[in-house]
């Protein structure tokens, strides 16, 4: 069974981790990633 949990957090930083490891980052990009674009990383 795969689970996904949302963890709130303060300062404006959206990451996406997976595993512990990060595959997304607004801090890095500057930007909010489209649906398409986390599905795609998470099928990787």
């Amino acid at each position: 069974m795969e689970k996904m949990e949302l963890v709130p957090a303060s300062g404006g930083v959206f990451e996406v981790t997976v595993n512990g490891e990060k595959i997304y980052s607004k801090d890095e990009t500057g930007m909010f990633p489209s649906s398409e674009e986390i599905i795609a990383k998470l099928e990787n």
